[in-house]
């Protein structure tokens, strides 16, 4: 085990950096939309930064009065921020899904959700209703001239990166059927050995049943599909990423079961009907990305964990391959009857990097921790996906142990096995940090880190600009919204400016 060496100092329990009250402030509907330029900035934001910044996630947590039973059932709100001569725009739209329009004219849930939100009238008002509502709340991509909205249970729905309107369902050229799937990961290879070095594209769907069927697919530059694949592999595998190297895909199937019938009956949502077996081990998919490899999919084995997000991965050699992910020791069993912003934190374990060292021909894992600290939603350099990465940055909590919500922002240097961090603690609460590269840069960490904080003391969100080689320093920018954004799930980086 790697203890990394941050710099800041663990508070005793007795005085704990957050307050529950504070964090659930950053859970509360936000309905109006907006547009208009961010005139009050402390600091000043590079000139040299320009492009845009689009981030997902739920934006509405009751709809007529009922809420939703947890986060990841809310209607997709997409925000851009566009940054061109030292200046941001920023604007926010929901995503006009067919379920969110019906929703809102009839003024209540008419839909069942994936993580527990039932309609009303209980039990036998859900009774064998299996329909989701696609709520396009996960991720949001700009490829092959295309803005998509992302949820991992159905479709992409493509917007109008200038104003964020909703054009439609996208069926990526005809490549999807209506209904198929189109997960919310997508990676980009920086620089594909299969298309003579162009960058390319590469996401997946699942199909889960009795076995799990995986579908890869490569997209070029114009958004043009170039290969897929689809393998299927024993068992019910819930599969939320996946890491990508130049020869391979690999996949961290969770030791998940799902009980349907309580489903079925309408007495529970779907993800209340999963219990991790811890007594079973994780299983590891790699895949070939050459169809015509000589040694095709391999499973291997390790103990087990559940994983949402992976950082990276890359080839050793040409038959060891290292992935880095976060990884829980549990996974949080969800409750209808509990209120999801009422979390005991301490009581739950932390999600924690870790590095699995895969050995392909002699069907062997080991695995090693990178620190004590909570942390989730890594990212790295664009340069570097599926390459060996040297820094990962993360959202993480003030405290160098134990599990709370997420507060700071940590950069952690694999290789020389030390870790910085700045905090936004005590009434801060951060999402997922977005590396851009400096233009020009050759540096590994040579860019900036865009990161969305939650301001409890004032109820409203910010924009701050860290540089990535000096966390230390602070903020060069800090960028108040008028309003709170609530928490959300992913975004990308473009260096296209879009602005009505």
């Amino acid at each position: 085990m790697v203890n990394l060496s941050p710099t800041v100092s663990t508070p005793q329990r007795s005085n704990l950096s957050y307050n529950l009250k504070d964090w659930q402030g950053g859970y509360e509907s936000l309905r109006q939309e907006s547009a208009y330029w961010i005139d009050e900035v402390e600091g000043e934001v590079p000139t040299q930064l320009e492009g845009t910044f689009f981030r997902n996630g739920p934006g509405l947590f009751d709809i007529g009065g009922q809420s939703i039973k947890h986060p990841f059932d809310g209607d997709g709100m997409v925000c851009a921020f566009s940054f061109r001569g030292g200046r941001v725009h920023f604007q926010n739209r929901f995503v006009r899904t067919e379920g969110f329009l019906k929703e809102q004219a009839a003024g209540k849930i008419l839909y069942r959700g994936v993580f527990g939100t039932q309609k009303p009238g209980g039990w036998l008002a859900n009774l064998l209703d299996m329909q989701f509502k696609n709520i396009a709340n996960t991720n949001v991509l700009y490829w092959g001239g295309k803005l998509l909205a992302l949820w991992e249970g159905a479709e992409p729905h493509r917007l109008d990166p200038k104003n964020l309107e909703t054009v439609g369902l996208d069926y990526l050229g005809g490549m999807l059927k209506p209904g198929q799937a189109f997960a919310a990961h997508p990676r980009l290879d920086p620089a594909s050995i299969w298309d003579g070095g162009e960058p390319c594209l590469v996401n997946f769907s699942t199909e889960v049943g009795a076995s799990t069927q995986i579908r890869v697919y490569e997209f070029s530059l114009e958004g043009k599909l170039r290969r897929q694949q689809v393998h299927s592999v024993p068992g019910f595998a819930f599969i939320h990423d996946f890491a990508l190297t130049p020869h391979y895909y690999i996949f961290f199937q969770n030791p998940v079961k799902f009980n349907p019938l309580p489903y079925l009956l309408g007495l529970r949502g779907a993800g209340e009907c999963m219990d991790l077996q811890t007594e079973q081990p994780t299983r590891i998919i790699v895949i070939p990305r050459d169809v015509n490899a000589s040694q095709g999919v391999q499973i291997l084995e390790s103990p087990a964990g559940f994983i949402f997000h992976h950082a990276n991965a890359f080839e050793v050699d040409e038959r060891k391959i290292a992935v880095d992910s976060v990884c829980y020791a549990s996974y949080v069993k969800l409750k209808n009857e509990v209120d999801f912003r009422e979390v005991d934190f301490e009581a739950l374990e932390p999600g924690l990097l870790w590095r699995f060292h895969l050995d392909l021909d002699q069907q062997t894992v080991k695995r090693e921790c990178w620190g004590e600290r909570c942390c989730e939603f890594p990212v790295v350099h664009p340069e570097k996906v599926g390459r060996n990465a040297r820094y990962v940055y993360l959202g993480a909590g003030h405290a160098t142990g134990g599990n709370a919500p997420l507060q700071a922002v940590v950069k952690m240097d694999l290789w020389e096995k030390r870790s910085d961090c700045y905090s936004f603690a005590p009434r801060g609460y951060v999402g997922e940090p977005i590396f851009v590269p400096k233009p020009e840069g050759e540096a590994e960490d040579e860019g900036w880190l865009l990161v969305l904080v939650y301001d409890a003391s004032h109820h409203r969100s910010k924009l701050v600009i860290l540089d990535a080689q000096d966390l230390a320093q602070g903020a060069i920018a800090t960028l108040h919204l008028k309003h709170h954004i609530p928490y959300g799930l992913h975004g990308t980086w473009t260096p296209e400016y879009f602005l009505d």
